[in-house]
């Protein structure tokens, strides 16, 4: 099993500088291979391979770049794997992934990715042509390190993300609820057929007074000027924080789901199509669905769970959980509901949840399938 362990790392200046000239110098290398495919396309209707390009590194610090011998040439040599990536899956998915774009120095999200790091102990980690750096270690890492990705993000933290290979799935016992239901939603994030729910923090709305006005302090300031780049990152902090408190309110609540439960069951919601709604699109991205899917599927994984998702389409919340009259005339905002057929109270969420764990057991216990129905194991 793959896993990957964040750090925060802790360069000191000399090393900050070693670190943007990585970042820019894994820039121009994809930039520029960037063009020349594009343009040997133009030319010949096909480009060579990534291996062609590879090999001209070497050749460019002699010549016109000799400043890329300063930094990590496996990070180089990496940019333009990552770049070749981009080609492929574009090519393999037209219409659904874009084609590679050019990287630009102004974006304050930078990264570069290496094969050759050393964790030396609790404090310290080295990084090729960086050196040793400092480090908070909050957790040993397991298995045979692969890949790790160097990275600074818009406040000026600087991160370390190890991908390992081989790490041991972690033991948990055997969970009481057979299949756990999820219904996603607005008012609570989540709705579980067990009764339990998880009411939304509404993390953005509550900062947003504060968010608006670290902005307009961001727009009076001198484009350019220190001022304005120290305003930028308090605004960068206020987003931060937004984003750690959703993280850790859905990893918490995602963690003790698997924990309880033997099997996952949710809806499989097209999230970028609800959130063209313009009067609903602020709250369905303040809560996380697509977030919360994610962190349940590959945790299901990693704890042998399984992970079923419902058809869209399914009527989950139309469905009376008792008798299973379809009620064709419930409207968005029903919050509840009573069953025409056996008079039965149903709340919209809780009916919707406790249909997708069946609709979940049904598809596990099916050995034919559905479609539009996917059980991960």
């Amino acid at each position: 099993m793959e896993k990957t362990f964040e750090y925060r790392i802790y360069p000191n200046n000399a090393q900050k500088v070693l670190l943007q000239k990585t970042f820019g110098c894994c820039r121009y290398v994809f930039n520029k291979v960037l063009s020349m495919r594009q343009e040997e396309y133009k030319q010949n209707k096909k480009t060579n391979g990534i291996n062609h390009y590879m090999t001209q590194i070497p050749t460019w610090k002699k010549t016109d770049s000799p400043w890329l011998a300063e930094v990590d040439s496996m990070a180089l040599q990496q940019s333009l794997r990552d770049l070749d990536k981009a080609y492929k899956n574009f090519f393999r998915s037209p219409g659904k992934v874009g084609f590679p774009k050019f990287k630009s120095k102004h974006n304050h999200r930078q990264s570069y990715r290496t094969n050759v790091i050393s964790v030396l102990d609790t404090k310290h980690i080295k990084l090729p042509k960086i050196g040793v750096v400092k480090a908070r270690i909050s957790r040993p890492i397991e298995g045979r390190i692969l890949s790790a990705t160097v990275k600074q993000v818009p406040t000026g933290k600087y991160f370390v993300t190890i991908c390992c290979a081989d790490v041991p799935s972690p033991s948990i016992s055997e969970g009481s609820i057979e299949i756990l239901g999820i219904d996603a939603g607005i008012h609570d994030i989540a709705t579980c057929s067990n009764g339990t729910r998880l009411a939304n923090p509404k993390n953005l709305t509550k900062s947003e007074a504060k968010l608006k006005r670290e902005q307009r302090k961001l727009s009076r300031k001198q484009k350019g000027s220190h001022n304005r780049e120290r305003q930028r990152i308090k605004v960068a902090r206020v987003h931060e924080n937004i984003a750690n408190q959703r993280k850790d309110t859905l990893h918490k609540f995602t963690t003790s789901a698997i924990r309880e439960s033997q099997a996952i069951a949710v809806e499989d919601l097209h999230v970028k199509g609800m959130v063209r709604n313009h009067h609903l699109a602020k709250a369905i991205a303040d809560a996380s669905m697509s977030e919360m899917i994610r962190q349940l599927e590959y945790k299901c994984a990693w704890y042998g769970r399984n992970f079923v998702k419902v058809d869209r389409f399914y009527p989950s919340s139309k469905t009376c959980r008792v008798c299973g009259y379809h009620y064709k005339e419930l409207t968005l905002a029903q919050r509840s509901w009573i069953c025409p057929e056996c008079k039965t109270y149903l709340d919209r969420d809780l009916n919707a949840a406790i249909n997708i764990a069946r609709e979940g057991e049904r598809i596990l216990n099916d050995t034919v399938g559905h479609t539009g129905i996917e059980a991960v194991a």
